[in-house]
């Protein structure tokens, strides 16, 4: 398991241990019923607050990420991958709506959003 954090990023430190772990585990690097590292053996290789793990985990817990066991740690859930997808397209429609906002004060016509869209979505192919 890797972890890196930014302190330069405008991302919050504990929402960057969610994200990367939330990352690792729908790419299957971390496995369900994997024992995470304790919250504080986690804050010490991370440099960062214990507080700040433990709000990670408790949001992956409340996520459905992971569960805890009392006195035995936090481990990796069975992946529900349907609530996953359906949570990352509810992501991805606020991202789009936010794009199509600024679309139209920059004063954008649909088709120019959509070749925009199309552009970045070949690059990324290609990378």
């Amino acid at each position: 398991m890797e972890i890196i954090i930014r302190n330069t990023s405008d991302q919050p430190i504990y929402d960057q241990i969610c994200t990367q772990l939330k990352a690792q585990i729908v790419a299957g690097e971390l496995e369900a019923g994997a024992l995470l590292p304790s919250i504080r053996a986690l804050a010490k290789d991370l440099k960062v607050s214990v507080i700040t793990t433990k709000r990670a985990y408790d949001e992956l817990e409340a996520e459905g990420y992971v569960y805890t066991v009392a006195g035995k740690g936090c481990f990796v859930a069975e992946k529900d991958l349907d609530l996953i997808r359906e949570q990352k397209l509810k992501e991805l429609e606020g991202h789009l709506s936010a794009a199509v906002q600024l679309a139209r004060t920059c004063g954008l016509s649909r088709e120019e959003l959509l070749e925009t869209l199309r552009i970045l979505s070949e690059e990324d192919e290609t990378q």
